[in-house]
């Protein structure tokens, strides 16, 4: 990394009204755990206290925590636990419309990057990446699932508050723009023009084959070169953002129907959805001797497959989140059974907790995000009460959620400032809020 905190100044402002009432309610009803209450007042509101910055050209600009650039996932998801507050905030509906816009602006400048900079200052996180960079562009790191949360957020803005504001021409030109790449990344070896190369880096800070990436058959699915946790794939077909891709492409045909009207374009993402579920459907799939038929991680088309999971989104595990199929859905329970369990690479069990980490950190360390995400798509309450209470013991008495932290030992972490993280854990709780589990007896 080029550049320290130092060089980004947040705006303050005053929270607005629906977020206060949320932390006055949550300081009523969690009496009876006082730990608990302090970290939700600490991490629901953390995303604008501390990462938001609100623009003079009307766009909001938002740090991922300890490094000072906009990732166009994180930046969705640490104001996702904001959106169902806004329908009567204007304020609210200021900060995340603001984002939206500046997604857009963003998606126009080059929609393969993962980051951006606030300015056009030409800070990077290594210089030295082999790929068309820009000054706006922080890392370039094509991650299929990026442009789907610009989708996310616009498509439950959109629901949420009724606004239409959005919608100018030049969000019609980004969904276009959206469209196409993943059009041309449908045959990524035969017609993309993206490559990226890392020198002096590990293995899963790069890609393989001059930058182009290891072969891969046709499937109708679409290529990324890195997952989410902004390591390289393993094999090119990521299944988890293929899904998030057709909750996404969904989304877009009804915006493009209901708002613009254009039938023809609506046609043609509902082609582009039928081709990638087919691909999920003939190629994404694994029969496990012990699970059954179960979703893969990755694929590339050729037979191949990666069997794992990881902690970050889109995960196999948050497809119910994300709304790609119901929470019991069989083929995503007996997915679920596998990738909670040790058969995952990528599961670890400990004295401190159990759960999803991920090859972005060592081994043995377990994610809040993951078990996060465990109790937002529970299958029971129990479940969700469970991964609370597991997250509640394990903040290493800081107060926030962190990224891993190992299994063992909880005061041994990654990333103290991860504004994701807090969000994630903020949602958690706020839903187990609305649904009683919470209160006092």
């Amino acid at each position: 990394m080029t550049q320290s905190m130092a060089n980004i100044t947040m705006t303050s402002f005053e929270l607005p009204d629906a977020v206060k009432a949320v932390l006055e309610e949550a300081n009523r009803r969690l009496q009876n755990r006082p730990k608990l209450a302090q970290q939700f007042r600490n991490c629901f509101p953390s995303t604008l206290e501390t990462t938001t910055k609100l623009l003079d050209d009307g766009t909001t600009f938002v740090i991922t925590g300890d490094i000072p650039a906009l990732w166009l996932r994180d930046s969705v998801e640490q104001l996702m636990h904001y959106v169902p507050l806004c329908g009567d905030d204007p304020q609210l509906q200021r900060i995340i419309g603001g984002l939206i816009r500046r997604h857009m602006f963003y998606v126009s400048i080059d929609p393969y990057a993962n980051a951006f900079n606030e300015t056009a200052n030409d800070w990077h996180w290594d210089p030295a990446d082999e790929t068309d960079m820009g000054p706006w562009v922080w890392e370039r790191k094509f991650e299929l699932d990026s442009l789907c949360f610009t989708i996310r957020l616009a498509y439950h803005y959109w629901k949420t508050s009724g606004n239409t504001d959005i919608f100018d021409s030049g969000f019609k030109q980004g969904l276009r723009t959206i469209y196409e790449l993943w059009r041309t990344e449908q045959r990524h070896m035969e017609e993309s023009p993206y490559r990226f190369t890392r020198r002096n880096c590990p293995a899963i800070d790069t890609i393989r084959n001059r930058g182009m990436g290891m072969p891969v058959s046709y499937t109708g699915m679409i290529w990324s070169g890195f997952r989410p946790s902004d390591d390289a794939c393993e094999l090119h077909y990521n299944i988890p953002a293929n899904m998030f891709v057709v909750v996404c492409l969904r989304q877009m045909q009804e915006m493009v129907r209901f708002v613009y009207r254009d039938m023809a374009f609506a046609e043609e993402l509902a082609v582009m959805e039928e081709e990638v579920q087919h691909g999920i459907e003939r190629y994404g799939m694994y029969r496990h001797p012990q699970h059954g038929l179960i979703y893969a991680y990755e694929t590339d088309g050729l037979g191949n497959y990666c069997l794992m999971d990881d902690a970050g989104t889109p995960s196999l595990l948050s497809m119910p989140y994300l709304g790609y199929c119901a929470s019991d859905d069989p083929i995503y329970l007996r997915t679920r059974q596998f990738i909670l369990s040790t058969e995952n690479p990528f599961y670890f069990e400990g004295k401190a907790a159990s759960g999803m980490g991920s090859p972005h950190t060592p081994p043995q360390y377990v994610w809040h995000m993951g078990l996060s995400m465990q109790g937002l798509t529970a299958s029971s309450d129990e479940e969700m009460l469970s991964m609370i209470d597991t997250l509640e013991a394990t903040d290493a008495d800081t107060g926030y959620m962190h990224e891993g932290f190992h299994a063992d030992d909880p005061y041994t972490f990654t990333r103290p400032w991860f504004a994701w993280s807090n969000s994630l854990f903020a949602n958690l709780v706020y839903r187990a809020l609305q649904k009683g589990l919470l209160d006092a007896e």
